[in-house]
């Protein structure tokens, strides 16, 4: 199951940077692509509002 981004997200970017298989998208809110995204986990750990949710 992949992980989503929740509508707590600041566009930090942090989360960009952290994902290894460039699954996800910038905008307002950032957007994870289930298609692309591992499940591997590196951008809930590494987000610092805590927008980042297993989906």
């Amino acid at each position: 199951m992949a992980y989503k981004i929740t509508d707590g997200c600041i566009a930090c970017g942090v989360c960009i940077s952290e994902c290894p298989v460039g699954a996800i998208s910038e905008g307002d809110i950032y957007v994870i692509d289930p298609d692309t995204c591992t499940d591997c986990g590196a951008c809930e750990s590494s987000c610092p509002s805590g927008a980042i949710i297993k989906g």
